[in-house]
Formats: C-alpha cells, structure tokens, sequence
C-alpha cells in the first residue's frame, strides 16, 4: 500500500495562491495521481489528475486556468499549484494514486486504491 501525505494548505484571500504537496512512501512513476476535494456539505470531487505514461493532465471546468498539477517522479512528489483562489476552492483537498500502468489518469474517485488524510484550503473572500 502506498502511503501518501499532503501538505501546503492553509488560509488564502480570493486571488491568491497555494502550493499543495502530495509526498508518497515509495516510487511512484508507475502511478496516475489525482487530487480530489471535499467542501462542506457536497461529495468529493475530482480537482485533477496527472497519467503515469506520458505525464498527461486532466483538470475539472472550474479549475482549468487555474491550477496546475505536476509531478516529480524523484522525489515521490505531486504538486498542485492554485492561483486566483476563490472560496468555492473551500474545501479539504485529498491525494490519491492509482496503479495505472500506462493508462491514462481519470478524474473518477473509484479507480484509486490508496489517499492521504487531506489538507485544508480555506478562501477567504
């Protein structure tokens, strides 16, 4: 099982950024990673992913522009940069990974087999 730990949440104005981190126990080139967030009170959503095979991305409408998802395969590291915050980016933010082996990433919280506790991002307006 992989483990996974974000970080770099916090409090944030409208317009402004954050840089969360998501830092996995182990290799994880063989792994499609997505970041996915809950708000109060609605269900989890699938923010963005990023494929294992050719590092290709995938973002949801409200975010594209937005944010931007990477991965350091050497460090066992997928970041998430988020600028131009709004407060409906309120919510706590999860890493996920799938062992996809060259398939590409989807934004669909039942293909991951192993998340991190979350980090929170609150917006303040």
């Amino acid at each position: 099982q992989l483990q996974l730990v974000e970080s770099g949440g916090g409090l944030a104005q409208s317009g402004g950024s954050l840089r969360l981190s998501c830092v996995a126990s182990r290799f994880i080139a063989n792994y499609n990673i997505g970041w996915f967030r809950e708000a109060p009170g609605k269900g989890l959503e699938g923010v963005s992913c990023i494929s294992d095979s050719d590092g290709s991305t995938d973002y949801t409408e409200s975010v594209k522009g937005r944010f931007t998802i990477s991965r350091d395969n050497a460090k066992n590291t997928v970041y998430l940069q988020m600028n131009n915050l709004k407060p409906e980016d309120t919510a706590r933010y999860y890493c996920a990974a799938d062992l996809a082996e060259n398939m590409l990433c989807v934004r669909d919280l039942n293909e991951y087999e192993d998340w991190g506790q979350g980090t929170q991002v609150t917006v303040s307006s």
